[in-house]
């Protein structure tokens, strides 16, 4: 729908800091068009007073007063003809976006495992029997277990976590389900496991 002088904040040019609003960028883009480098300098620091008041709890930073003017320059996109109080040349590393962190991307067999606990399948492989190895595959099995419960929303079968077990550790761990008992779990386990003020969905 279009209406005769009204317009959205999505049609409008995208602001560099939104923090000060589109008023303060008017009044710069306005500074620039001043004739003169005196008026310029006078509308800057009119300016420069408004986005003081506009962030009163950064007034106790060291680099409060370069911080301003940094934002003046990247606002103006460096065309404001004034004399800056600081070098304003460092505001360009505020524009620059991040470097996007590597995402580690690694095929697993089943996404409810997660990464760590093939990562724990591995370790399995190679470990010598006795009863470090026998303490890690009952917390393995158990964990498996949680993983299967919660992520078939309250069923876990033992026979599927040991042949997932003897599957993911190339047939190295065999549990004995006659002999080797799970820890006993429930939903009401999951639910009282939830952070406060986190309801079951």
């Amino acid at each position: 729908m279009n209406i005769d002088g009204l317009d959205y904040n999505t049609q409008r040019e995208q602001l560099l800091l939104p923090e000060y609003g589109r008023e303060v960028q008017k009044m710069i883009t306005y500074a620039i068009g001043l004739p003169t480098k005196a008026e310029r300098q006078r509308c800057a620091e009119t300016i420069i007073a408004i986005m003081r008041r506009m962030t009163p709890q950064n007034r106790e930073a060291a680099d409060y007063q370069q911080k301003l003017w940094d934002h003046l320059a990247l606002m103006s996109n460096f065309q404001l003809d004034i004399d800056y109080p600081y070098d304003v040349h460092q505001a360009l590393e505020i524009a620059k976006r991040p470097e996007p962190l590597p995402y580690p991307m690694q095929q697993i067999p089943v996404r409810h495992y997660g990464k760590m606990m093939f990562e724990v399948f591995e370790k399995l492989k190679t470990m010598p029997e006795g009863p470090e190895r026998d303490a890690l595959v009952r917390v393995t099995a158990n964990q498996m277990k949680r993983d299967l419960y919660q992520w078939s929303h309250g069923s876990a079968d033992d026979e599927k976590v040991a042949d997932d077990l003897a599957r993911f550790t190339d047939g190295v761990i065999q549990l004995d389900l006659s002999t080797f008992r799970f820890e006993k779990m429930s939903e009401k386990d999951f639910v009282e496991k939830q952070p406060r003020g986190k309801k079951k969905k």
